[in-house]
């Protein structure tokens, strides 16, 4: 099946799927417009499986040009397909995919189910297996798109997730205090959350060591962040982060 009967007939799948009651309420969980088709995740788990042992067998090039054509549509379940399908080939990864998946990031997504999937899956799978890339997100941090800024920090919960020992940890933990220190003044919420999440996947990793670093900016953090940061603490950690 070339690229364009492939998009046809994912979009012919797609339009089958619709459920009218789930495509008026998905936009209310976003503050972006976005453009559903109006499939629930069930149904879209379907034709993903469904479709992806159409792109399984193609090489790389090949997979990375369907990928990158169905970004540039504009459905928002089309783009969560793509990225779920891009997740699926992460073994064949390199590390000169990063620029390919920045450009994507910067091109191609404009919400925060996007934006996490990407980042919490493929993009964070590439800097856990190649940490010296990290230093190539420096300038997301303080960049004027919001997902940029947002993903300097969630691009690393993969690792602390996934992390085989306590330097792997360490490396990863340093950048997100270091992201955290550069990004504590933001006023965006969805930047706020998204540290505060990733300091939350860290804090399962080494409570203790998350918890002195978010102790000692307590007073500059947002409350957000801070919510987010404690949510999985102990209730003596939680107690001292937010009433002492």
């Amino acid at each position: 099946m070339n690229k364009i009967k492939f998009i046809s007939s994912l979009k012919d799948d797609l339009i089958s799927s619709i459920d009218l009651e789930y495509k008026n309420r998905a936009p209310r969980f976003f503050k972006e417009e976005i453009f559903p088709i109006g499939v629930r995740s069930k149904d879209l788990n379907i034709i993903e499986k469904k479709y992806y042992k159409f792109l399984k067998p193609l090489n790389k090039k090949d997979f990375f040009e369907i990928i990158n054509s169905l970004l540039q549509e504009k459905e928002h379940e089309i783009k969560t397909l793509a990225f779920k399908w891009l997740h699926r080939k992460r073994e064949s990864f390199t590390k000169t995919d990063f620029l390919v998946f920045e450009r994507w990031l910067k091109k191609h997504v404009n919400n925060w189910a996007h934006c996490d999937n990407f980042l919490t899956h493929s993009l964070g799978y590439l800097i856990y297996q190649h940490p010296e890339l990290i230093g190539k997100t420096d300038s997301w941090i303080n960049s004027n798109n919001r997902w940029l800024r947002r993903s300097a920090s969630i691009i690393l919960i993969y690792s602390f997730k996934y992390h085989k020992d306590k330097k792997e940890f360490n490396i990863f933990f340093s950048r997100l205090k270091e992201v955290i220190v550069k990004q504590i003044k933001d006023s965006d919420d969805l930047v706020q959350k998204g540290y505060g999440w990733s300091a939350k996947e860290a804090s399962n990793i080494n409570e203790n060591l998350v918890f002195e670093f978010i102790y000692k900016y307590k007073h500059k953090l947002p409350r957000t962040a801070l919510r987010y940061a404690i949510e999985k603490m102990t209730l003596k950690h939680k107690q001292e982060a937010m009433f002492k």
